[in-house]
């Protein structure tokens, strides 16, 4: 599982890092809200930890980017404080579990686990790019152009892509994403090949690039 952990304090973030890594999480650390910002909107996270008093950005403005964004990666908010209404400013703003410092690492992983177990089973029923809409309980994608039924294995890889819009994503990511027996290239390229032909049907205004076995999602019609 991979982890983004933002934390400005760089003595205690190397600490947890290292931790971390040694309960098998694979950690990239960043120093800054910016950072942190920049990091989530370009790479898939399993999870993500941040500090909310870091500089450049808060990691409560972090979070509400993110969500504005449509990325419903778990968040974990680190903070100092320990008040009610802090608490409730970073839930409001879409956190999925909130720790105080200092914490013990045990209870830090505890929350990590927990965190990325309910996300496994969350089913998100709309996600909306530009004006494209997908209807993941109904297995439908729509644009003001007209709308398709997708297959179930459509439906998980094109929620997956704008979940992840413009991270370059690996042929092995879409596997998991997939679930097919027939785990080769080809399969991915069978499934991202109907993607493509059906957002350019409905004149969607995303599409799917691909180069050297690695495949992205952007803004923008051809």
């Amino acid at each position: 599982m991979k982890i983004l952990y933002a934390e400005d304090e760089k003595g205690l973030s190397m600490a947890v890092a290292e931790i971390l890594k040694l309960e098998g999480y694979e950690v990239d650390a960043v120093y800054d809200g910016a950072a942190a910002l920049d990091r989530a909107l370009g790479n898939r996270y399993d999870a993500m930890v941040l500090d909310i008093m870091m500089p450049q950005l808060d990691g409560v403005s972090v979070l509400k980017k993110l969500r504005e964004a449509q990325d419903y990666t778990p968040v974990l908010l680190l903070t100092a404080k320990a008040e009610l209404d802090d608490r409730i400013t970073g839930l409001k703003a879409g956190a999925d579990d909130y720790l105080a410092k200092p914490f013990a690492m045990k209870e830090l992983v505890a929350r990590i686990e927990a965190m990325t177990r309910r996300n496994s089973s969350y089913v998100i029923k709309d996600i909306t790019e530009g004006n494209l809409t997908l209807d993941c309980e109904n297995n439908e994608v729509r644009t003001d152009k007209g709308s398709l039924v997708l297959s179930r294995r459509e439906t998980a890889l094109l929620a997956f892509f704008l979940q992840n819009l413009n991270a370059e994503l690996k042929e092995e990511e879409l596997f998991s994403v997939l679930k097919t027996e027939e785990e080769d290239e080809m399969a991915v390229l069978l499934y991202v090949t109907y993607l493509k032909n059906k957002l350019r049907q409905i004149h969607a205004e995303v599409r799917i690039e691909q180069e050297e076995g690695l495949y992205r999602m952007v803004k923008g019609v051809r």
